[in-house]
């Protein structure tokens, strides 16, 4: 009998736990994020959309930038927005890539939900767009690296 209450308390556990995260998952969502595959030459052309790569100084010149991409480490919601919006125009969609996808998961949900503008999580961040075969760019002062 013992045994029984534990199964049915631990399978009610469970289920709380997926219906809450479900709930938490959905609530964390903007309509105005998009989570994209796009390849590292359409980012360096694409006019509509300003790319920013949020990683770190040291990480822009281990593997290079995509061309055209504004180099801003990211900290905040509110400092990046300070940084970046005098590089945004009207009507553009703000693009952020990383190392991995990881930190532009986080970051991309936190200013999608402040912002009235398309915001996009590049997938797989730069391990997947140099695995397809960009070439990237040394990182530069004009592009926003104060080190390089």
């Amino acid at each position: 009998m013992l045994r029984r209450v534990f199964i049915v308390t631990g399978v009610a556990i469970a289920t709380g736990l997926v219906i809450g995260i479900g709930l938490f998952r959905s609530g964390a969502s903007a309509e105005n994020l998009t989570l994209e595959a796009a390849s590292g030459a359409s980012l360096a052309s694409d006019p509509a959309t300003l790319l920013v790569d949020i990683r770190r100084p040291e990480e822009w010149r281990e593997t290079g930038v995509i061309e055209g991409a504004l180099l801003v480490t990211y900290a905040s919601p509110e400092s990046f927005l300070a940084v970046i919006a005098p590089h945004l125009k009207e009507g553009q969609r703000l693009a952020l890539i990383c190392r991995s996808g990881n930190r532009t998961s986080r970051a991309a949900r936190q200013i999608a939900k402040i912002v009235d503008f398309p915001v996009v999580d590049i997938q797989g961040g730069m391990i997947r767009v140099l695995r397809e075969g960009y070439r990237p760019v040394r990182p530069s002062k004009k592009m926003g690296c104060q080190t390089c």
